[in-house]
């Protein structure tokens, strides 16, 4: 069988979700395992080169993760032949100007979430993409979650029935960063640096609700910002002027209603940090990152409201659950792969810029209702 190299133009590789997640446990962990096996038994080696503005910074990634390539100049490596790809995990501010100097340069492109800051240049990036009939897709990590296949197995095999409701739970505790380090990087709590828990979380539950629970078609959310003073990376104090909370409803395709609060000023008591609860006709689930519990019809228990007596029956053990029955790949890489036989052998591929795009738009739309204090459509995209 045959190796095939396949060149990589990796951008924004030096934050946190770049670096971890991208560079670390797909591309690095891609190349380590022996590469991408494709559908005839042919492998695909990823050749990135590392982007950056920082040499220094960098040159020392590269040489850290055994990649032989790095540079500070954008337009010399999108001028290159030898790089099919482009990937960016940079600012969203700049990412669509990033994404159309790629895609008119020829590259295929790939890019972390949202894909825009706002809908018009979203849509105008995925129009782009088609006219030059490069490939093209954006990150959508969440579907590849053990604890979301585990669901989606639920729903494939009907166990729901018809599904009624879904209700996510986000969040956690980002410290304000004057008693304790901040964990999350200060720029998401300025609006004007493109921060925001609605443009950051709601382009995740686009699609999420969208692939498995049912179509958004209409949003009414309100959002806020608990936290008026946050202190930054050098320890001095800012106005955070963007939203850390969004509390939001959405009516779904088939009458599903779907409940999400999303906050960074929450202290967790529940499973894990998210955690999505499906109730259904013929039985319910409620799954974290990894895990996955469900209740049957048959199973589920007959409690009785009394509020003089103290509640004995123990909720949480009468839950079973889903067992693992495959062994469960980081997601980014699994997303990465796929895209990876998209490009090399045109396997399917639905994961693309204009689903990004769905996101953005009911980015817009939860912002529209928490302005005007209303419920907003969400209309069927047109590209």
């Amino acid at each position: 069988m045959a190796t095939q190299r396949l060149g990589l133009i990796m951008h924004g590789v030096t934050g946190r979700m770049g670096l971890n997640q991208h560079l670390v446990r797909s591309i690095v962990a891609i190349r380590q395992q022996g590469g991408v096996t494709l559908a005839n038994g042919d492998t695909v080696m990823l050749d990135p080169v590392l982007i950056g503005r920082n040499a220094e910074k960098i040159e020392a990634l590269a040489r850290a993760h055994g990649i032989r390539r790095w540079g500070t100049d954008l337009d010399a490596a999108l001028a290159s032949r030898d790089d099919t790809v482009f990937f960016d995990a940079g600012t969203t501010q700049m990412r669509p100007a990033l994404l159309a100097q790629a895609i008119r340069a020829g590259k295929h492109v790939y890019c972390e979430k949202p894909i825009a800051t706002n809908l018009n240049e979203a849509v105008e990036v995925c129009r782009l993409a088609r006219s030059a009939g490069v490939k093209h897709g954006a990150v959508q990590d969440k579907l590849f979650l053990p604890g979301l296949r585990k669901l989606d197995l639920l729903r494939r095999a009907g166990f729901f029935g018809r599904i009624l409701a879904v209700r996510i739970e986000f969040g956690y505790w980002v410290f304000e960063g004057d008693l304790q380090p901040i964990q999350r990087p200060s720029w998401n709590y300025r609006r004007e640096d493109g921060g925001g828990i609605i443009l950051d979380m709601l382009c995740h539950w686009r699609y999420v609700l969208d692939n498995l629970f049912g179509e958004v078609k209409a949003v009414s959310c309100l959002g806020a910002t608990h936290i008026p003073q946050r202190w930054d990376e050098a320890g001095q104090p800012y106005a955070a002027t963007a939203d850390d909370a969004a509390y939001a409803t959405f009516e779904l395709a088939d009458g599903v209603i779907a409940q999400i609060n999303s906050s960074w000023c929450t202290r967790v008591r529940r499973d894990d940090l998210v955690t999505f609860h499906v109730d259904g006709t013929h039985g319910s689930a409620v799954a974290g990152l990894t895990d996955c519990r469900s209740q049957s019809r048959i199973n589920t228990p007959r409690p009785v409201w009394n509020p003089d007596a103290k509640q004995t029956l123990p909720f949480f053990d009468q839950w079973q659950e889903v067992p693992d029955t495959q062994v469960y790949d980081n997601g980014f890489k699994l997303q990465w792969e796929h895209f990876i036989r998209h490009v090399v052998e045109d396997a399917p591929y639905r994961w693309t810029l204009p689903e990004g795009a769905k996101g953005v738009q009911l980015v817009e739309a939860a912002l529209q209702s928490w302005k005007e204090r209303r419920w907003v459509d969400v209309p069927p995209l047109d590209l």
